[in-house]
């Protein structure tokens, strides 16, 4: 019995330093060139950030498809796409899951916008938005405001998936005017 909790600290442990380990490299800052980046979408078509130049972007980090708060936060980004395209406004959702996971996730939810596989976690790591457990990768709730010029205008970190669509509109609206 000692011997498992020994095991059990010693692997809580380990998760919590590979865990700190991820979060210690913090988010890019307002005014940061954007990390540029070349990732197939759902469609196995390759995307890369050059082709937005001269648009807004909302680059948003989510955990995981098919879980509730990365639905949430994909559905209400569907509901306002539309707004979001009214302020000159492209939508690009990025997680570590496969191309065929994100087309299974965006057919179910009839989601507009591209969906790109960062399976290797490495520019969710350049946004500052991976979680690296060694065996386990996820992408944090993180999502960049990226302008016209390929600058990061704004850093949202707490994001809450009920609201955070209509928070980027209120300041993609601030920030135009």
């Amino acid at each position: 019995m000692i011997k498992l909790v020994l095991l059990a600290i010693a692997l809580a442990g380990l998760l919590l330093f590979f865990y700190l380990k991820s979060a210690s490299s913090g988010p890019l800052k307002v005014g940061a060139p954007a990390p540029t980046f070349s990732l197939l979408d759902q469609s196995g078509q390759l995307r890369t950030l050059d082709e937005f130049k001269g648009r807004w972007l909302v680059l948003y980090f989510y955990p995981k498809d098919n879980t509730p708060g990365c639905t949430k936060e994909a559905c209400h980004f569907r509901d306002d796409h539309s707004a979001l395209q009214q302020y000159g406004a492209n939508v690009v959702g990025i997680s570590v899951d496969s191309p065929a996971a994100h087309a299974q996730f965006a057919n179910k939810y009839r989601l507009p916008f591209p969906l790109l596989a960062d399976t290797s976690g490495l520019v969710a790591k350049s946004y500052g938005a991976l979680i690296n457990l060694g065996w386990l990768k996820l992408a944090k709730r993180h999502t960049f405001l990226i302008d016209s010029d390929g600058k990061v205008a704004k850093v949202y970190v707490n994001v809450d998936p009920n609201s955070h669509s209509d928070a980027l509109l209120s300041d993609l609206k601030a920030l135009q005017e």
